[in-house]
């Protein structure tokens, strides 16, 4: 019996050494995935943290205002006409420049009344009671924040720090970011409020076209005129 195993063993060594070997499998642990790229941490124009695996891909940075809050007259381009509108606008009546700020941002005509005469009362009752507009700019700061976040445009903290660096100690988190640049946004309507309407009103005139220019064209059938036979 010994001899038919081993001779069995040479007329096919190759099978035998396949079973006599251990089989032995060694597997590596997988490797940690890299942590995703700066440029894919962001934030969306909505406010909302945008993280990896987007589906639209890379997301845009936060851009500057296309004006700064100080140019009141604003600059030398084909808006130049709007800007003057809008600083004259803004330092004799600001309400009027508020409610078609808004307007314009929302789309939808008819919303001017509903925030132009609010801020009336707000800005009659500060004026009169402490002697300065007090109370309109509680009002109204919301509507920067709004404009910020729809084009993803670069808060005062945000465009402090990419200046001079001093303020990203501050927060920890995109969250605490967009608190502190909402309280950035108060603050700027309550110590520079007539340049801050005028600096949102310029660039929403450069983004958005008025809501009351959205009107569909009316195609107007004109009957043809009566013909007569000639000889």
């Amino acid at each position: 019996m010994a001899d038919h195993d081993h001779k069995e063993k040479e007329a096919r060594p190759l099978l035998h050494q396949s079973h006599d070997k251990p089989k032995t499998q060694t597997t590596s642990p997988p490797e940690p995935l890299p942590p995703p790229p700066e440029f894919l941490l962001g934030w969306t124009a909505d406010g909302l943290p945008l993280g990896p695996g987007s589906v639209m891909g890379q997301p845009m940075g936060r851009t500057p205002w296309n004006s700064s809050i100080c140019a009141c007259l604003g600059q030398n381009d084909h808006f130049c006409s709007s800007d003057l509108e809008v600083c004259l606008v803004g330092s004799v009546a600001p309400c009027v420049l508020y409610g078609s700020n808004v307007e314009r941002l929302g789309s939808a005509p008819g919303t001017f009344a509903n925030h132009c005469l609010p801020y009336s009362g707000l800005y009659v009752i500060g004026n009169s009671c402490f002697g300065w507009n007090c109370l309109a700019p509680w009002f109204s700061y919301p509507s920067r924040t709004a404009i910020r976040r729809r084009f993803n445009l670069e808060g005062s903290c945000e465009a402090l720090d990419r200046s001079c660096g001093c303020c990203g100690s501050f927060w920890e988190d995109e969250a605490q970011r967009e608190q502190c640049e909402s309280a950035c946004d108060l603050a700027t309507h309550v110590f520079c409020h007539v340049c801050a309407l005028c600096q949102e009103g310029r660039e929403l005139r450069r983004r958005l076209p008025h809501p009351g220019f959205n009107a569909q064209p009316v195609l107007v059938m004109i009957p043809p005129t009566e013909q007569t036979m000639e000889r």
